[in-house]
């Protein structure tokens, strides 16, 4: 461990001692993985697949991922991991490998409840096909703007306790026609937002869609 992380693991304890919430961000699993800590894995959505964190799109704006981590980490008690996928990123091999991180921090005695996969739009349907993979009733899963008309038409089974937000403006609409594929999740919550800002309203950490998910993490 380098100087400058052992001062940064100093200062974290001493931060948790007087019970400050700090949430940490990283692309990775952390090293060593701490069974006592929760962890977020936030997969965003396709269009920022490729060398820019804040691309912009003509008819919604600005995706701001950066921003987008901030927000998600800001007060939080969790490590964040949001890994800015490469482009044309291969949807087989990135689920196996998303799953693959969960396993790791399963195996290291971090309790399936203290795990959550979210994602947005294409980032959701990762999510959602990991979840599958991992078969595991007791992780949390959250759906942003996921379920398209395409993704609906899927056999896709929903596993986990599962959060899903949409826009009520957007043509990702509810995941309930999901549930009809077997009762594989321990509890579905879904939510509806109407800010007319279509699906780039989570391309923004606004408050509509971001207290929400830091709430359901609270539980």
């Amino acid at each position: 461990m380098s100087l400058l992380s052992k001062y940064t693991a100093i200062l974290l304890s001493i931060l948790l001692s007087f019970g400050a919430k700090t949430g940490t961000v990283s692309e990775e699993l952390p090293t060593p993985i701490d069974p006592n800590v929760r962890y977020v894995f936030y997969s965003h959505g396709y269009i920022v697949e490729g060398e820019n964190p804040e691309p912009v799109h003509p008819r919604w704006g600005k995706y701001t991922f950066p921003a987008i981590k901030e927000a998600l980490a800001e007060d939080a008690d969790f490590h964040l991991i949001a890994h800015h996928r490469e482009a044309n990123t291969d949807f087989g091999r990135y689920t196996k490998k998303l799953a693959g991180q969960v396993r790791r921090l399963l195996s290291a005695g971090v309790s399936p409840g203290n795990i959550t996969l979210m994602g947005f739009s294409r980032g959701g349907s990762l999510t959602a096909y990991t979840a599958q993979r991992l078969y595991n009733d007791q992780l949390g899963i959250i759906l942003l703007a996921t379920c398209n008309p395409s993704i609906l038409e899927q056999n896709i089974k929903l596993y986990g306790r599962v959060l899903s937000i949409y826009e009520a403006s957007d043509g990702a609409g509810s995941c309930t026609p999901l549930r009809k594929n077997g009762r594989t999740y321990s509890s579905f919550e879904e939510i509806q937002i109407n800010t007319g800002l279509e699906h780039g309203a989570f391309y923004r950490p606004i408050p509509e869609w971001i207290e929400p998910v830091k709430a359901w993490l609270d539980k």
